[in-house]
């Protein structure tokens, strides 16, 4: 007997009356594992912590769990879960229903500014849709356009169309839907009477009706103890006489019910004080059994966790480092600045002074600047801020802004700006000294990685080479270890090309500023198409503290990095599958606009002879690794398919952003054996990391 995997319409309706005793609690927060698993921590007054799931995966449910078994909270939440977070923080749980006798439930939550109602479909594909106080979808899992309802964001909900209750009818009901069959009693029973196979059989039992009687030659008294047995069943559900049960099969759970079942007097079982509890347990084993099928994990030492970590404070000291350099060298070029431009802030700064000794106002000050400035006088011109509060007046030298003391000279700003560069530089002699205890503490894991492994080679002489050399197939592997660090530049769009070169490019115009100011250094290939709207896009030389000045990048890396700088623009965007890109040197590219100009945020002036790629085509595959480290990779396929097990293409289509991470979410648990790891490193939301902005679908190519 196989185990059960989904509750029933009949197991709702007793579980409804149950989970209406907690109406009152208050919602702290919402979780979301994978793209089907909801989790809702409140509290209650009397009972303290409750744990409200619904399930809607391969597995279907929706319950109150011990705090023991619920799952320890994933990483970052995706938007979902975000947003239920805005709408139910500090809500009251107003109560349950089932809608009809069909395997759907209603959660409804209040609070002063909004109302909402959580619905889970809890049948077929399964589904949670959120709705605001006019049941308008705010969000949901999956996306329904069907003939007969629609779920999408915007849209009103609808029900799908209900068979009814049969608990609900009277005899003349009964007797008529049970005439429109023309199939035995127990098919009709389980589908034109919405019981299901269990307790259509169970009904049959009860009535002492051969349930293998054809429709065509049941008899009226049939049908009456058929209506006397579903009778029966319904006043069990409204009066709440349950006797919850759970059953085993060759020692392992197989189902839970409200009560005995006759349909099951030959199987061991065992009873709970309350149904939501026989629940909780039988999924949470069930849960177990799936794990316990599972070998166990190498525990051999986490050597390259250690090194990861070490390699990852190494480069945030370096880029510490870098960041100490460059700060203390600009601090000097303002300095200098200041004395190559020595007239003109000699001026701007005499002229704050001699209005402040006649008491005039600093918002006087700011005015009498813009008005010296609309009349062509090149010291108010370069006046950009005036602060009264602080007491400073910046202006702008050759692009670059210089904050002055307005109550002091030239001279004594020039010698903060130098005091303040020599202070820097004392932090990164500091960051120095503490990259070489890092560097230490490196060699120091590689060595004990070197002894651990030189010893169990001597424990396993002949094998090493051979297990070196095995292609290991993680796809059909039922347990993956998760190894995993966040990288610097994973805010940022990435992806490593085919020659093992670094390439990042910005999200929005933020990134875009930050990428041109911070990390485009000498020996950088800088990329952007030929479309607006299109990110920043920047092949690495080297490593963020190394000199990149005479590495030379091949061609394919630069194809690439074409390629991506299209596919993430406007061009996938409008639904075009081809266009153009640039490609300079980073001393081609300025912040700083022609006379005239203006550049809006994210934007960047370029000079001088550009390198086009024509009609490069738009390309993008999503791609899950599994050594040497565990995570979701997005970008060109010509990259992706040597670097990811298993990876999937998408091209310019029709679905939103959110669906197609979901499509791609089923399409990798469907292609790993071990389920529970995609759900860990490759949720929806970071699959969507890496998708296009605009409509994509999954290429059939």
């Amino acid at each position: 007997m196989e185990q059960k995997r989904e509750l029933t319409s009949v197991d709702l309706a007793a579980l409804v009356g149950e989970l209406g005793s907690y109406e009152g609690a208050k919602v702290d927060k919402a979780y979301l594992y994978g793209d089907d698993f909801l989790r809702l921590k409140m509290r209650d007054f009397d009972r303290g912590r409750v744990e409200l799931l619904v399930e809607v995966g391969d597995v279907k449910r929706a319950h109150v769990a011990d705090p023991d078994n619920v799952p320890d909270a994933p990483g970052r939440p995706p938007n979902f879960a975000m947003m239920l977070r805005n709408r139910l923080s500090g809500a009251d749980f107003a109560g349950v229903e089932q809608f009809e006798f069909d395997r759907i439930l209603e959660f409804h939550f209040e609070r002063g500014d909004e109302n909402t109602t959580i619905i889970a479909e809890l049948f077929g594909p399964g589904n949670v849709a959120v709705l605001d106080a006019n049941d308008e979808v705010v969000d949901s899992l999956d996306t329904v356009r069907l003939k007969s309802r629609t779920v999408a964001p915007g849209s009103q909900y609808e029900f799908p169309d209900s068979q009814g209750n049969p608990l609900r009818m009277d005899f003349e009901q009964f007797a008529a839907s049970m005439d429109q069959s023309d199939s035995d009693i127990v098919r009709t029973l389980a589908t034109q009477l919405n019981l299901g196979g269990l307790y259509a059989e169970e009904l049959c039992s009860r009535a002492g009706v051969e349930k293998g009687t054809d429709i065509a030659d049941a008899t009226e008294e049939q049908y009456e103890a058929l209506f006397d047995a579903a009778e029966r069943l319904r006043e069990q559900l409204e009066n709440a006489e349950l006797d919850p049960r759970i059953y085993e099969e060759d020692g392992q759970d197989v189902d839970v019910t409200p009560f005995p079942l006759s349909e099951y007097e030959g199987l061991d079982s065992r009873s709970a004080d309350t149904f939501n509890a026989a629940v909780d347990e039988y999924f949470y084993e069930l849960d177990r059994s799936d794990d316990d099928d599972q070998p166990a994990v190498d525990d051999s030492p986490d050597f390259e966790s250690e090194i990861e970590k070490n390699e990852r404070i190494i480069e945030q000291q370096q880029n510490a480092i870098q960041g100490f350099e460059q700060q203390a060298q600009e601090e000097r070029q303002r300095a200098e600045l200041l004395y190559e431009r020595y007239g003109l802030v000699d001026d701007v700064l005499s002229t704050v002074q001699d209005a402040r000794k006649r008491d005039t106002s600093w918002e006087e000050i700011a005015d009498t600047f813009e008005d010296g400035a609309d009349r062509g006088i090149e010291a108010a011109e370069a006046v950009v801020d005036v602060n009264g509060d602080e007491g400073t007046v910046t202006v702008r030298l050759d692009g670059t802004d210089v904050e002055l003391d307005a109550s002091e000279g030239v001279e004594h700003n020039a010698d903060r700006l130098y005091t303040e560069a020599k202070r820097i530089e004392e932090k990164k002699e500091g960051a120095q000294a503490a990259i070489e205890d890092t560097r230490e503490a490196l060699a120091e894991v590689r060595e004990r990685k070197k002894q651990w492994k030189q010893s169990d080679d001597e424990g396993n002489e002949g094998t090493e080479d051979e297990e070196e050399t095995e292609d290991i197939d993680w796809l059909s592997r039922p347990s993956i270890p998760v190894r995993r660090s966040e990288q610097w530049y994973e805010r940022f769009r990435w992806f490593y090309t085919s020659d093992d070169f670094l390439v990042i490019g910005g999200r929005d115009a933020d990134q875009n500023e930050e990428l041109v100011k911070k990390y485009l250094e000498p020996g950088d290939l800088f990329f952007h198409a030929q479309a607006h709207g299109g990110p920043v896009t920047v092949i690495k030389a080297t490593g963020p503290s190394e000199s990149g000045k005479n590495v030379d990048i091949p061609q394919q890396s630069k194809d690439e990095a074409a390629q991506f700088a299209v596919s993430y623009s406007s061009v996938w965007k409008d639904g075009r599958f081809a266009g153009d890109a640039y490609m300079v040197t980073p001393d081609q590219v300025s912040k700083t606009p022609e006379s005239g100009e203006f550049l809006e945020k994210g934007g960047f002036a370029i000079r001088g002879d550009r390198t086009y790629f024509r009609d490069v085509a738009v390309g993008v595959a999503v791609g899950i690794t599994c050594e040497p480290s565990t995570r979701v990779i997005g970008g060109p396929p010509s990259t992706i398919r040597d670097q990811a097990e298993t990876w999937v293409e998408v091209e310019p289509g029709q679905y939103a952003q959110a669906d197609v991470g979901k499509k791609l979410y089923r399409e990798f648990r469907e292609r790993f054996e071990d389920t529970s790891f995609v759900r860990k490193v490759a949720s929806p939301d970071r699959i969507q990391h890496f998708l296009p902005p605009g409509g994509s679908r999954i290429s059939e190519d």
